[in-house]
This record gives structure tokens, C-alpha cells and sequence, in this order.
């Protein structure tokens, strides 16, 4: 990120050196939730980095990004069932209640309420744009609705879309996205646990999207009985070390599949976004069929 000073492009490290400040607790980069008319800037810094070192990039990042309302450091890992982190405030708002925009999609969410990465949007498209007409769609672990809404707007003929989700929070968000991007009928939204409420629709489904990369494997078994018996597609997503990206995505799959007497084809396989130094969140492409190629 730049900052205009001195009639010259300095970038933020730049810019808090001339102002004597220690450069090596300032982030390379941060992610921005919301839209020109109000956003709030997510930072994350070493445990050491001195206070009044993480205001003055605060102070740095709204000046510059004028449509930045509020600025908020991670203060610890995502954990519970909702995958949600503690944040410090370091400037702006109390509320950050923001409607952030994606390729045409509207969501309306607090990053302190419910999970969301903003970084996630082109691997939405990519999935959303594999949608056919017709089809019938399960989104699990589906937030406050961002791949439920980019398959509905990319795809105004699908069938339907059941996205479940188990934190509240994100759910009523969801509910007012469906109105917000008119996809009433199209959209199916549901509050409750996977687990539970997933055998409504089994062999109904015609593709199925897991984007928990923390743990989607323990659902494999309800994402798998949720393909129609003539087939159909699973993305499936995990944790795994630039090492060896998918060998045991390969094996937990084709184990579910020994367990449902099906086989499955892979399509594709990518990583999505870098977790950690060295650990990637990945997604495979997965073709579910009852009978052996």
C-alpha cells in the first residue's frame, strides 16, 4: 500500500520511517472489508509490536483510505465452532457493520460477528462460473452467503441454492443479503449444523461446496450422500504444507468414497490462500459417481 507525502509515492513503511518509527512491526499488507462509503481495515502484527507503533499505522491507513472507518488489529487465532478472532480496536468506529461488494454481490456483515475474507472473491467466481443451469446446489459453512449469492448471480438458472450455517449472526446476515441481491426463490437459507440438517436434501444435490478448510473433512459424509446417485460434483477444502499440497485431500476423499461404494474423478486441485508461512488452504475438484471408471 502507498501513502502520498511530500509530493512523492511513499509506501506505509516508508512513510513511518521519516516519522522515526521502527518499521519492522508494520504489516506488508491488510485486508480491507466494506465499500467506498464505509470499510474497516483488518492489520496483524508481531506479539512485540510496541502500542503506540500499531496507532500510528492506523493512523496511516485512514488517512490514506479515506472510505476506512475503522481500524482493527487480530488479537488471536480464529477458534469455536463460528471460526471467529478477538480484535483490538486501534482507531475509528465502535461499529463495524460494513456492506461489502464482490463482482456484483452485496454482503452486509461485521468481520467482529461472523467469518469472512475478502481474499476469497476470485475463488468464488471460479466456482460460481462452473454452475449449470438447472442444477441444484449445497453450500455448507455458508457464512453470511457469499458463494450462495455469487452462484445465484452468475447463475440466475440454478435450480436452488441450500446454504446452512450454524452461527446466528452470520445467518441473519445472510437473510438480508438474499434480499439485498434480490435472489429470493433462489436462495434457501438455513440455520443448523451440518450435521443435522443436511439429510433433507440427500441425493438431491447435483453440486456440493465445503469451503471449511479447517475441518470440512469430518462433513465428507453428508457432502457425499448428498450427490444424486447418477453423480455430481464436490469442491472440496483443507488445510495442507506447501510440501505435499494434496496427497492427504486425495485420501480422505477417495476413503469416503470406499465407504459409499462410489469413486470419484478429480477435476481440479489449487490452492486458494496462503494460511500461514508454508500452509495453504486448497481446494479439490472432485467428480462423485456410484459405479468405478
Amino acid at each position: 500500500m502507498n501513502v502520498k507525502g511530500g509530493g512523492q509515492e511513499l509506501s506505509l513503511r516508508e512513510r513511518l520511517r521519516v516519522l522515526g518509527e521502527d518499521v519492522r512491526y508494520v504489516p506488508s499488507s491488510f485486508e480491507i472489508i466494506g465499500s467506498r462509503g464505509k470499510a474497516v481495515a483488518i492489520l496483524e502484527f508481531p506479539e512485540e509490536a510496541p502500542e503506540h507503533v500499531k496507532m500510528k499505522v492506523a493512523e496511516a491507513v485512514m488517512k490514506v483510505n479515506k472510505n476506512v472507518k475503522t481500524v482493527l488489529a487480530k488479537s488471536s487465532e480464529r477458534k469455536g465452532a463460528f471460526r471467529l478472532r478477538e480484535y483490538e480496536l486501534l482507531a475509528g468506529e465502535e461499529n463495524t457493520e460494513v456492506i461489502h461488494v464482490e463482482h456484483g454481490v452485496r454482503l452486509k456483515l461485521d468481520p467482529r460477528k461472523v467469518y469472512f475474507s475478502s481474499r476469497e472473491a476470485t475463488e468464488r467466481v471460479r466456482v460460481a462460473s462452473q454452475v449449470k443451469p438447472g442444477e441444484f446446489v449445497m453450500v455448507m459453512f455458508a457464512g453470511v452467503g457469499p458463494y450462495a449469492l455469487m452462484i445465484a448471480k452468475k447463475q440466475p438458472l440454478v435450480e436452488k441454492v441450500v446454504a446452512i450455517e450454524l452461527n446466528p449472526d452470520a445467518y441473519n446476515y445472510m437473510v438480508e443479503n438474499i434480499l439485498l441481491n434480490k435472489v429470493e426463490g433462489k436462495v434457501l437459507p438455513v440455520l443448523g449444523d451440518v450435521k443435522a440438517v443436511a439429510r433433507n436434501w440427500y441425493s438431491m444435490c447435483d453440486r456440493v461446496v465445503m469451503p471449511l478448510p479447517k475441518g470440512a473433512h469430518m462433513f465428507l459424509n453428508e457432502a457425499f450422500n448428498c450427490i444424486r446417485p447418477e453423480g455430481g460434483i464436490i469442491h472440496f477444502y483443507h488445510w495442507a504444507s506447501e510440501y505435499d499440497l494434496y496427497s492427504e485431500a486425495y485420501l480422505l476423499l477417495e476413503r469416503e468414497a470406499y465407504l459409499k461404494n462410489r469413486s470419484v474423478k478429480i477435476v481440479d486441485a489449487r490452492i486458494v490462500s496462503e494460511y500461514a508461512p508454508r500452509i495453504y488452504k486448497i481446494c479439490v475438484d472432485v467428480f462423485i459417481k456410484s459405479s468405478h471408471f
